[in-house]
């Protein structure tokens, strides 16, 4: 009887130690500093404009953060493309756009169905603001005047002047707004004389092999290269569609906010400072 009493106690005493068993915690991936959440790979659609700049970027952030093993894929192109590929379900953590319309867009017709993990709607912010330029290898713009440039790009008949997509790419936008306040625009399409590039990446490759006499591309483009000063005129703000350049978080998880808020930090801003943009508030 006293066995049987004992064995039933030990057992007890068993189930009772298996149940105060404290679980074992499950890794926070919640917290970008920890090595689970850095395994995770933070994908960005970048528009092309930014091929200069946010590989620089993302060495700072990686190094002011010390997480250097925070897996970061970024995909470049026109932000109308990445825009469609995004509402097709392409899987995106973060779009950083060339304007400010198509995160709205986005924003309009998709993400406003779901809820970030914070319970809100996602929404675009501001995180730079482009520059556009006027460059040339072959022509030189030493001492240009705009008040010239009809002159300039009329003075022969074969000149030849490329724009990025103004229907994809903002900084196509600005320059063909650019260039109907100065009445060149539609005498230009007419004679055939615009080349029209997919993106701004594509038009200074235009730009910059010669293939064309003058090429509207970005101002970041230029600084990135250390374009000659006689090789480009930088346009004044005021007298194009300022080129606001937004972002969105698509995928609500700690290294993509935590990566969108650094973008727009002072270590981020200088970045894109010194890469040839204008900062933001």
């Amino acid at each position: 009887m006293t066995k049987s009493v004992t064995a039933t106690s030990v057992c007890l005493a068993l189930m009772l130690t298996a149940c105060t068993k404290e679980p074992i915690a499950e890794p926070n991936t919640s917290d970008p500093n920890n090595n689970a959440a850095q395994t995770q790979t933070l994908r960005i659609a970048a528009a092309a404009n930014l091929s200069d700049v946010l590989p620089k970027i993302i060495a700072g952030y990686k190094k002011d953060k010390n997480m250097p093993a925070q897996k970061i894929d970024v995909t470049y192109a026109s932000s109308g493309k990445l825009y469609a590929q995004i509402a097709s379900g392409a899987p995106y953590d973060i779009f950083l756009a060339a304007n400010q319309d198509f995160p709205a867009k986005l924003v309009k017709e998709k993400l406003n169905n779901e809820l970030t993990a914070n319970g809100k709607w996602p929404q675009p912010f501001n995180y730079t603001q482009g520059q556009l330029a006027l460059y040339s290898v072959s022509q030189s713009l030493e001492g240009f005047d705009p008040a010239t440039l009809n002159e300039l790009l009329t003075a022969r008949s074969d000149t030849k002047i490329t724009i990025a997509n103004p229907k994809l790419a903002p900084y196509g936008e600005s320059a063909k707004s650019y260039l109907q306040t100065q009445n060149l625009y539609d005498t230009l399409t007419e004679q055939k004389r615009i080349i029209q590039a997919e993106n701004i990446g594509q038009a200074f490759q235009y730009a910059h092999t010669g293939s064309v006499d003058y090429g509207f591309v970005a101002q970041s483009q230029l600084t990135a290269i250390k374009a000659a000063p006689d090789q480009f005129y930088t346009l004044a703000p005021a007298s194009y569609p300022a080129i606001l350049q937004d972002g969105i978080v698509i995928r609500d998880t700690a290294a993509a906010t935590d990566f969108s808020n650094y973008l727009r930090s002072p270590a981020g801003q200088q970045y894109f400072v010194d890469a040839g943009y204008l900062a933001i508030d």
